[in-house]
């Protein structure tokens, strides 16, 4: 690269105006009374979706695959085409109630982010991929985070094939029945790194009035049963003294879950979801509670270090009250790191902008959480109107949505390289 040339790179903008108007005009499919958009993997509205986003990127000189689970791959050749490609992108299924932006937002600023480099006339050294991920809410067929699921080899092709929704349709049928079976086997794309650009889904950047979060890495998650198991008894004529209220046992501990996050800080997180009570009778002492324990934390020793907590708190319960307490371990999912050198380029990318940040993690799991495991990759986070997201009245400024995707932009020009 020659000398002008840094300077007119280190200026390039993308077009905000155009940027907004490619969302809105996606959330139209699937649009809902309230403003959201309702947008389910493989429906119709779904296939709707694909195909407006394929035709843009075609427009945009784009080569278009698609791997055997759905998965779009969208590319501009860089100048050395044998180098693996820097890849962004996200979902654009959505929630039953979702917004116009968790996820969308990530496959259209990577279309802008090509749409403005065709516009200025640059050429990366390696090629650019912009990919859309099948299924990733997990709001129709489960596991979530499917299409980067297979790719990564996290479950099988064959698994998610056979998932079905509550009418029996299964994903393999589903896929064939819109026309998004493949040719590509999943993982045999390459992905030199990857960056995705999606709004934080929760208020610390509005909280910290910031306009980027540096996204670290996602949090670990632990998800229990517990079950305390008391006697029933009659609400009458058993005196306080002498009952065993699985109740007021589990309540204890459900605090305890609130509280052994605030003493694994600054991201340690604790919460119950789901409490079962029986016999959930007015005038009969419960005998049996059933709960939900959600833990999570930036690495994989502070959920062990949670999970040692809670158990504990609970075998002191038991020793004080007599009440058994089991704690099951149902699922969890590894903290993952980004990478060093993405989260650099990231951050680099939001100073030479100008914009304000903070480094920060993401709480919800996302498919840059399976792509860091094949390569080096990071995430953009932007403020969401008072940090609410699968809902409808999801909301971001167009500011904002313009300032993530100008770091994304500057942030794969630096791994991609610019050709002199």
């Amino acid at each position: 690269m020659d000398m002008k040339t840094r300077p007119a790179i280190d200026r390039l903008r993308i077009d905000g105006a155009r940027l907004w108007a490619s969302l809105m005009e996606l959330a139209r499919i699937g649009a809902t009374p309230k403003g959201g958009v309702c947008r389910l993997t493989l429906t119709d509205l779904d296939k709707q979706g694909r195909d407006l986003v394929l035709g843009w990127a075609r427009a945009a000189g784009m080569e278009v695959v698609i791997d055997k689970i759905g998965n779009g791959f969208m590319r501009r050749p860089g100048r050395n085409n044998s180098l693996p490609p820097v890849v962004t992108g996200s979902h654009i299924d959505t929630q039953p109630t979702g917004g116009k932006f968790d996820g969308n937002y990530g496959v259209l600023a990577g279309l802008e982010v090509v749409r403005t480099l065709n516009d200025h006339g640059v050429q990366t050294e390696a090629p650019i991929e912009v990919a859309f991920w099948t299924n990733e809410e997990g709001s129709r067929f489960v596991p979530v985070m499917m299409g980067s699921g297979v790719f990564a080899k996290a479950f099988t092709l064959e698994h998610a094939y056979a998932a079905k929704d509550v009418d029996g349709k299964t994903v393999r049928g589903e896929l064939e029945r819109i026309g998004y079976i493949g040719p590509q086997e999943p993982g045999e794309h390459p992905i030199g790194c990857y960056f995705e650009t999606h709004i934080e889904q929760g208020p610390v950047l509005e909280d910290n009035d910031k306009v980027i979060g540096v996204v670290g890495g996602v949090l670990g998650i632990r998800w229990y049963d517990c079950t305390v198991t008391g006697m029933e008894a009659h609400a009458g004529p058993t005196p306080m003294a002498l009952r065993k209220d699985a109740l007021q046992v589990a309540t204890r501990l459900m605090q305890e879950v609130v509280a052994c996050a605030h003493r694994h800080p600054p991201h340690g997180r604790g919460t119950v979801g789901m409490v079962q009570v029986h016999p959930n009778s007015r005038n009969v002492i419960p005998g049996r509670v059933k709960f939900s324990i959600d833990l999570r934390n930036a690495t994989d020793a502070l959920c062990d270090a949670m999970d040692a907590d809670i158990r504990g708190v609970a075998a002191k319960l038991t020793a004080e009250t007599g009440l058994p307490i089991q704690i099951d371990l149902v699922s969890h999912y590894p903290a993952q790191p980004f990478h060093p050198d993405c989260i650099a380029a990231v951050a680099r990318a939001t100073e030479k902008l100008g914009y304000s940040h903070m480094p920060c993690v993401s709480g919800a799991g996302h498919d840059a959480v399976y792509m860091a495991r094949l390569a080096p990759a990071g995430m953009i986070f932007i403020p969401c109107k008072d940090g609410i997201s699968h809902n409808e009245i999801e909301d971001a400024k167009p500011e904002h949505i313009t300032a993530g995707c100008n770091v994304l932009l500057h942030a794969m020009l630096e791994r991609a390289g610019v050709a002199g």
